[in-house]
């Protein structure tokens, strides 16, 4: 990773943690707009290391269910509808 990349994520990694204490899941927007006055490169790297970290909190959430629900003998739960097979 580059160095911008490099504390973007870093930065993202620690605002994901704290956004439980701080009860607020969408503060990661509010830093999104720090970021931006000061520096839209750092804020563009910061945004991508958010989605990314997201998504892989969701889709290890989504593995943790299924895996319970197959252990206990249940129905697995459903994926999202694939929007793109129109």
């Amino acid at each position: 990773m580059s160095f911008i990349q490099d504390l973007a994520d870093a930065l993202a990694r620690d605002v994901i943690e704290s956004q439980d204490e701080l009860q607020n899941d969408r503060f990661y927007e509010q830093v999104g707009r720090v970021l931006m006055e000061a520096s839209p490169t750092l804020n563009e790297a910061f945004m991508t290391s958010i989605r990314i970290r997201l998504a892989e909190k969701r889709g290890r959430s989504f593995l943790d269910r299924a895996i319970k629900a197959k252990r206990a003998g249940e129905k697995a739960p459903d994926a999202p509808k694939d929007l793109s097979a129109h």
